[in-house]
């Protein structure tokens, strides 16, 4: 008798770490109005295992996983492998209404109050870096041998993305040891959210059938550079016209764009809380580890929080079409979609809140004097994933784009993880996270 086939319904929850119910294949059509049962509770699992502790569920309460269709992914494998198959769901009341903790429907919230407000749309893509745990030798950073020594990683992780439809674009040896980066096309909204937690979960699902582990945690070496979540977005109306590109400012960026990123860079601090989540990530976050070592906008500038990317002119490009921002101060400990839910209130709090536009730092900022910083606005992120607790407890605007029984669980869950590595060093936090991401 064969195997069945398995297709898995799932969700992404506050640790960012996928969790769902399995059944044969041949069931997932009669599922897809229904969904799965799921609980409260679960939403309060920690990344490192246990339930936390400080959660507002009980062992009461039912909810569905409801499945959408057009997330559905298949990549085929060897007989000895089976497919990897899976629908990403989204969490809903019994009677089908939206789960007011589910982290699909809080970005879905963000777009549509964002569309509402000033006639936009989000298209982001999230560009993952990741280590693959091959051991010596060590191959220069950047190079071509860096790429080969991953034997039939590369072109096999390209293969299953495609197949995926996450539309990879490149396979980039990074500077780590064994690090590289795939970035993907953009996507529009929350499909964007989507494809970061599809990438994960195949390029792990890849490296396990290749017997070999990839990791997205933020820092394997406590003493090294570690592995970012840079999140691309640009704002378009609904024509498809470019919000963000005004060729007569500075940089190009236009002055609602100057504004959105002014809202991201106010409530930078407890931004962190959401984007930078995990008891090492406030370690990789530091000056001069090409990451994001100050709270700042600058162009083509690898040290500050937003970036402004080059604008290509090479074979006729159109520079508005390119314009966008990178936020760089998130890693994969974070769920996707409650970091770019957030980072898009953020923006549009500027907006609304029409705050000075925010000025362009066109140097390193760690050479920055006193004046200077204070004129560009140069910060520093939260040092500890404690500080940035603290900064979304006392950031009330942040703090109410989540509801309370959100926000009591994910914080609840935050608070586990501390707890849980309390008495560890950053190398053996390192370790711990590192076996998880």
């Amino acid at each position: 008798m064969s195997a069945a086939d398995l297709v898995s319904l799932v969700c992404c929850d506050l640790g960012s770490i996928v969790r769902g119910r399995s059944m044969p294949a041949t069931e997932l059509a009669a599922r897809l109005d229904a969904g799965v049962g799921w609980v409260p509770a679960n939403l309060s699992l920690t990344p490192l295992g246990p339930l936390a502790e400080s959660s507002p569920f009980g062992s009461t309460g039912d909810l569905r996983l409801l499945p959408d269709p057009d997330t559905h992914v298949r990549v085929e494998a060897d007989a000895s492998a089976g497919a990897l198959e899976f629908v990403l769901c989204d969490i809903v009341e019994t009677d089908g209404k939206p789960w007011e903790c589910c982290p699909r429907h809080f970005l879905r919230e963000a777009l549509r109050e964002l569309h509402d407000e000033l006639g936009l749309l989000v298209v982001a893509s999230f560009e993952h870096e990741f280590q693959l745990l091959l051991g010596p030798p060590l191959p220069p950073p950047f190079s071509l041998r860096a790429q080969r020594r991953a034997g039939a990683f590369p072109g096999e992780a390209m293969s299953a993305l495609a197949e995926a439809g996450v539309q990879p674009m490149l396979f980039l040896p990074e500077f780590a040891a064994h690090q590289f980066e795939i970035p993907v096309e953009p996507a529009g909204g929350v499909s964007s959210a989507d494809r970061s937690v599809v990438l994960r979960e195949v390029v792990h699902d890849v490296a396990r059938r290749l017997e070999v582990r990839a990791s997205f945690a933020p820092l394997l070496d406590a003493a090294g550079p570690g592995n970012g979540v840079h999140i691309h977005f640009s704002l378009l109306d609904d024509a498809g016209r470019p919000a963000l590109y005004d060729a007569a400012r500075p940089a190009s960026l236009s002055e609602l764009g100057g504004r959105f990123a002014a809202g991201i860079l106010l409530h930078a601090k407890a931004l962190s809380a959401l984007t930078a989540p995990s008891p090492p990530s406030a370690a990789r976050l530091a000056p001069h580890h090409w990451s994001a070592g100050a709270v700042c906008l600058a162009e083509r500038n690898r040290e500050a929080l937003l970036r402004i990317p080059p604008l290509v002119s090479l074979a006729g490009a159109d520079p508005a079409e390119q314009l966008r921002l990178e936020y760089r101060g998130a890693d994969a400990t974070a769920n996707p979609y409650l970091a770019l839910g957030a980072i898009v209130r953020a923006g549009l709090d500027g907006v609304r809140s029409r705050l000075p536009v925010a000025p362009i730092l066109d140097r390193d900022p760690a050479l920055l004097g006193e004046a200077e910083a204070a004129r560009y606005g140069v910060g520093a992120l939260p040092s500890s994933l404690e500080d940035s607790l603290r900064a979304l407890a006392q950031d009330d605007a942040v703090r109410a784009w989540m509801k309370p029984l959100l926000y009591d669980a994910y914080v609840g869950v935050k608070r586990a993880e501390l707890e849980a590595v309390a008495q560890l060093d950053l190398s053996e936090t390192c370790e711990r996270y590192a076996a998880v991401y």
